[in-house]
This record gives C-alpha cells, structure tokens and sequence, in this order.
C-alpha cells in the first residue's frame, strides 16, 4: 500500500509510515497484537485452538482482550489513508505493538522497548492515538475521559518462607501456605481500611498461589503473584509501602519470613487535556454526539502511558457489544466475543481523527 515498513520492532512489532501529499506534524496510531494464555470457549469460526506452555503451565492462546480486532481496525485505517493521501497534512506512523499485557519474566518489552528502539523518532511523533475495544459497551459508542483515565499498574511476587513438616503434625513446622492466606487477608484490609477511596480507586489483586507437591506435606515455601493497580502517586506509595511490610510483619507473628518483589508494568494513561478537547469533535463526527460519552476512570492498565509521558496522547475505549445484549462475557475470560461490526466505527474514528489533526496544524 505504499507504506515504509520496519519488522521486528521490540522482538515481533511491525512499524508502518505513510506520508501524506502535504507537508506538515506526525501523527501515530497505535494497536496492541499480544493474546493472553486463555482457552477459547466459543463456536466462532475463527477460534483459537493454539496451545502453548506458559509459565510452566499448559494452556491455550487467546485474542481475549480484543486485540486482534485493534489489529484489524488499524489495518482498515492503513488501507482507507493510502488511498487518500492528497488529505494527509503530514504523516501518520502505525504502531503495531506486542506485549501490551506485560513481558515475559526477566524481558524488556511493550511500549517501553519500542520507545527505546526508536518507535516515536524518525520521524518524531507529535502526538499518538489509541483505542481499546469493550465487550461491555454497546457497538456504535465512543466513551473517554481527559487527564488520568486508566491506572498505574504494579506486579508483585511475595515469597514466603516456613519450615517443611509432615502434614499430621502443623507444630512440627510452620505452614507458608496458612502464611499467605494471613497475608492476602491483610493485604485487602490496606484497601478497606487504609486507602482513601474518595480520593481515587484501587485495587489489590492476588492472581495466583503456588506452593507444594503433595496432600500430606506441609511444604517449606509458597510464592503468590498479583497485581497492584492505582489512580493516585500518593495512593500507590502508601500501598506499596503497607504491602511491603505487612507481608514481613505477618510472616514473622507466625513463625516465617516474607519478601516482595515489584515490577511496574504502566504508569497512569493521561489524555492530554488540550488535545483531548481538540479531538471531541473528530469523536462526534465519527459517531455521532449521542453516542460520544465521558466516562469515569478505570482501574484496567495500559501501557499505551509510556508513549503519553513523551509525547500528548489520547486514549478513548468503543464500544463491542452487539446492542440490546444486557450481558456481556468480561475481558479475559474465555467466552469473551465482541461483535464485528463495531470495527467499522474504530476505522472511522482513527481516520477522522487523524485528518482532523494535521489538518488542523
């Protein structure tokens, strides 16, 4: 179609440029391609029945978020701009990114690596858009909220350690997984009674447990993983801190040790304030004002953050429900389906935003 292509981007990204016939600002659309180790449970003709290991686990592989239809719909936009580049006031660079959900453990990868290798340079990026389907929202809407819309996310790994005895005699020992079930009760209790929730939301979720071998054997350690998600700098510090030594404190009233280990995997997704007002207009255009809604934040995470920390950038959510459904399967969750016709407004909001910009400056 006319593109520059650059493969292998941060390991699997493809990098696509467009110049318009004009000259003028770059403008960057973005699409997140990773899928989650989810089984697909659906009879939709395109499902997936890919297997994998991940993490030492068997399972299948999933487009469970919707990214396979981020994919397809920037690629609509590529198709319908090439043919139309006597509009473009400038040049749109297209971003397809991998692992959106977080790298594999002890990688670099996502947004940060491909900022690292280049991705907003050459030729430097004015200002970046992205979208993110809803399973929950009806097709036909646009919803988005300027200044912070999505959270800050931490992953954690606690490590607890006890003392292996036979599973008859509890006092021989001392039992890590009894441990961190003390530890994930206190954990909630930083949320319930330590966080200031009128201020902003948050979230501490334990995601999965692994200890032992066997029914009878109290085992010598367990591991838990989870995820910290937060709205507010401040908020995030105190959990962080209270998290950290409240595992410690706990494991030590009962005989064990405990430490944390922290990764953060996003900061918070910020709408440019003046170019989120800019682009309402470009949303309503495309949708129609009805159709065109504010929303709350969200405690969800994104790694789209890291292109806003450098560059103002915007972040809106559509709609992917078939309308009159009163419910929907949730994101990551293997009878998650969106419907496809809402791809078509996706298209046709990334072109009218793109053209509105640059024509604009």
């Amino acid at each position: 179609m006319g593109f520059e292509v650059t493969e292998n981007v941060a390991h699997t990204g493809v990098v696509a440029i467009l110049k318009g016939d004009h000259p003028g600002k770059v403008v960057a659309l973005r699409a997140d391609i990773d899928a989650l180790p989810v089984t697909e449970r659906n009879d939709l003709p395109f499902k997936s029945n890919v297997t994998t290991s991940f993490l030492g686990q068997e399972t299948g592989v999933m487009h469970a978020c919707g990214h396979d239809t981020h994919i397809s719909i920037l690629m609509g936009v590529a198709e319908v701009l090439s043919k139309h580049k006597n509009l473009l006031h400038g040049t749109v660079k297209f971003i397809f990114q991998p692992a959106e959900e977080g790298p594999p453990p002890g990688e670099e990868a996502g947004a940060s690596l491909m900022i690292k290798e280049g991705v907003l340079k050459n030729p430097d990026v004015d200002a970046i858009f992205g979208l993110h389907i809803g399973s929950g929202s009806p097709v036909g809407t646009i919803s988005y909220k300027p200044g912070g819309t999505m959270a800050a996310v931490e992953q954690f790994t606690v490590h607890v350690k006890g003392k292996q005895t036979h599973g008859s005699r509890p006092w021989g020992g001392v039992d890590p997984i009894y441990i961190s079930a003390k530890i994930i009760d206190g954990f909630q209790s930083i949320i319930s009674r330590e966080s200031n929730l009128t201020n902003e939301a948050a979230v501490i979720t334990v995601g999965k447990i692994t200890s032992g071998v066997r029914f009878n054997i109290i085992p010598e350690s367990a591991e838990m993983i989870g995820t910290v998600r937060t709205l507010d700098s401040g908020m995030r510090e105190l959990i962080i801190r209270r998290m950290t030594e409240m595992a410690r404190d706990i494991a030590k009233a009962y005989g064990g040790t405990a430490t944390i280990d922290w990764q953060s995997n996003t900061v918070v997704t910020f709408n440019d304030l003046a170019l989120t007002k800019q682009m309402v207009p470009s949303f309503i255009a495309a949708a129609g004002k009805e159709n065109v809604h504010v929303v709350k934040a969200t405690t969800g995470g994104e790694d789209f953050s890291y292109y806003q920390e450098k560059v103002p950038g915007v972040y809106f959510f559509l709609g992917g429900m078939t309308p009159g459904n009163k419910e929907s399967f949730p994101h990551h969750t293997p009878d998650f389906m969106i419907d496809d016709s809402s791809m078509l407004l996706g298209i046709k909001t990334f072109c009218q935003m793109t053209i509105d910009y640059l024509n604009a400056n």
